[in-house]
């Protein structure tokens, strides 16, 4: 496994993590998740992501139950959770002082830990002040809740005013964000944040590395059943598999996968190796729903090793979506 250093901070994650979104409590049971996060630990991995809303809190519960129950060393992992969306109480929701320290007790005491590593704001708030957020979250670093926090799928320009409020007030600065990125949703690693990592070290714990299961080539022939497409929840992703944008992506991943064949890896080790090869990426965030999924991905690391920069040209040729540099939108 290879280890990165997360932004401008002196922690050390894992290239390839490991998340429990979509996938605890709704497509798999606390056995098989034990399964799945020891392959990924005996892989080298360190960092295990999740969120207070995963299957409404019990993502934390089954993550903090497989810890104890395999009696891991605390200090030899970097956990995550992320605040936003805590329930359906009318201030259980948002970015409020009240709910972030609300938030992150019931987070704790879900996981069953005294702290987690990083703490995230899930989404930005449009109702709560930034200027609120930031204080609280460097109030819950101090009271020795999370060591880092960050947001994630905040815009550049949120994101600065969050560091500005932080700079100010002699407080501590968001570290990291989580973003969505994958060989078919670029523009905002590659562009829009291009500046956050020159004038502030950002780091990126990047999520849908493999664009939904699209990238592992199982929705070439249509939508099978058992899929995250079809699980009570998810009707927003439903749409997205769908119409002409969809259809040219599949004829894209059928190429991908031609040039994963060539390579002598699968598709989606070659998607996640890609991702690798971003210097902006600190971690990408894997995810599975049986033991072997996750022993494809962990073989990613080596895969990157392959991709050379005559190799990425022709992905990039395959794709033909590459963000224009800030520079050329002027």
């Amino acid at each position: 496994m290879e280890y990165r250093f997360l932004g401008k901070s002196g922690l050390k994650i894992s290239a390839l993590s490991f998340g429990a979104w979509v996938t605890f409590a709704n497509q798999l049971g606390e056995n098989t998740a034990l399964e799945c996060m020891k392959a990924a630990y005996d892989a080298g991995v360190n960092f295990f992501d999740n969120a207070e809303s995963y299957a409404n809190g019990q993502a934390e519960t089954m993550m903090g139950n497989v810890i104890k129950k395999i009696g891991w060393k605390r200090s030899d992992l970097v956990i995550s959770s992320k605040l936003f969306w805590g329930g359906k109480g009318v201030n259980d929701t948002g970015l409020s002082r009240k709910h972030l320290l609300e938030g992150i007790n019931s987070s704790l005491e879900r996981l069953q830990m005294d702290y987690v590593d990083l703490i995230f704001c899930h989404r930005p708030d449009l109702y709560t002040p930034i200027e609120e957020t930031v204080w609280t979250m460097n109030l819950i670093i101090q009271q020795g809740k999370a060591f880092y926090w960050g947001t994630s799928e905040w815009s550049a320009a949120q994101i600065m005013e969050a560091y500005g409020v932080a700079h100010r007030e002699h407080l501590i600065p968001p570290l990291m964000e989580q973003p969505e990125y994958n060989m078919f949703h670029r523009y905002r690693v590659e562009v829009e944040y291009a500046p956050l990592y020159r004038s502030f070290g950002l780091g990126t714990t990047i999520w849908s590395p493999l664009a939904s299961g699209l990238l592992t080539g199982k929705y070439n022939e249509g939508i099978p059943e058992g899929t995250r497409v079809n699980l009570a929840g998810f009707d927003w992703l439903r749409k997205q598999f769908s119409g002409e944008d969809f259809e040219k992506k599949i004829e894209i991943v059928k190429q991908l996968a031609g040039l994963a064949r060539d390579l002598g890896c699968s598709l989606p080790q070659l998607a996640l190796a890609w991702c690798l090869k971003n210097p902006h990426v600190s971690t990408v965030i894997t995810g599975a729903s049986r033991v072997e999924q996750v022993t494809e991905n962990m073989q990613a690391v080596e895969v990157a090793k392959q991709l050379t920069p005559e190799i990425l040209d022709k992905i990039e040729a395959i794709l033909g979506n590459k963000p224009k540099p800030e520079e050329d939108l002027r």
